[in-house]
């Protein structure tokens, strides 16, 4: 089981796997059991999606993680996203309406330096 983070400029949290962009984030997705999955909404000027891409192919493929922020500095990008995984999550998915705590980055950090 992978956390992963979404993001095509800032620095990937240690703990997580980063795809830069869509079209990666689907593929590990798809590939493996995430737990914990970061997105942000603006993924670059030469990226064919956004973040709203990735969560509409998640719905669509059924590709839920256990448990999604947004890290993202979009308000309106950060909305969209969290309305529409809202509207279509699991029950047992949990989702969150911004960024991981400090507190849970070491936690998780913490976890990845031990293993």
């Amino acid at each position: 089981m992978i956390h992963l983070y979404l993001d095509d400029y800032r620095r990937c949290p240690t703990g997580f796997a980063l795809a830069r962009n869509g079209e990666e984030c689907l593929m590990m997705l798809r590939e493996s059991d995430v737990d914990i999955l970061s997105l942000d909404y603006e993924l670059g000027f030469d990226s064919d999606m956004c973040g709203r891409d990735v969560v509409m192919a998640i719905i669509r493929e059924g590709l839920y993680p256990r448990e999604v922020y947004l890290h993202t500095s979009s308000m309106s990008g950060k909305q969209e996203m969290y309305q529409l995984l809202y509207e279509h999550k699991p029950a047992d998915m949990i989702l969150h309406n911004g960024p991981m705590s400090d507190e849970m980055l070491h936690r998780i950090a913490k976890a990845a330096d031990v293993s």
